[in-house]
């Protein structure tokens, strides 16, 4: 998905009961630095803006949660190979960030297809309280 050879991954999620929510991250960095994928869980979620990132074109999610809603994308132009996808479930909500995909590639089909893989176990055991 992002071409790159022993990549380096930090990042940790805290699932939680309290006010602030579950968090987190994991986030692949490319050996000498730059970063090339990102997943993050935050309590920011909000089916509102959800709703307008896709009145601005980006593409509804297939329903990968029942209740969530989402939505994916590819930034900028057809050579760029960044990418990505949201998943909203009440105030809870899971990004997957290509910021480097491979050029080729059906980038924006790899962060869904990542969202399908990820999103159902974070949003599930998010416990953000509406």
């Amino acid at each position: 998905m992002t071409g790159v050879q022993d990549p380096v991954v930090k990042g940790r999620f805290t699932m939680s009961t309290n006010e602030g929510g579950s968090s987190g991250g994991c986030f692949i960095y490319q050996s000498n630095g730059p970063k090339v994928l990102d997943v993050t869980l935050s309590p920011d979620g909000s089916k509102e803006e959800v709703d307008w990132v896709i009145s601005k074109g980006a593409k509804p999610l297939p329903e990968i949660v029942p209740g969530a809603i989402g939505h994916y994308g590819q930034d900028g132009s057809a050579d760029n190979t960044q990418a990505s996808a949201t998943l909203v479930h009440g105030l809870d909500q899971v990004i997957v960030e290509l910021w480097r995909g491979v050029k080729g590639r059906d980038n924006t089909a790899d962060v869904v297809a990542l969202m399908k893989l990820v999103g159902p176990k974070l949003i599930v055991e998010a416990k953000t309280k509406d």
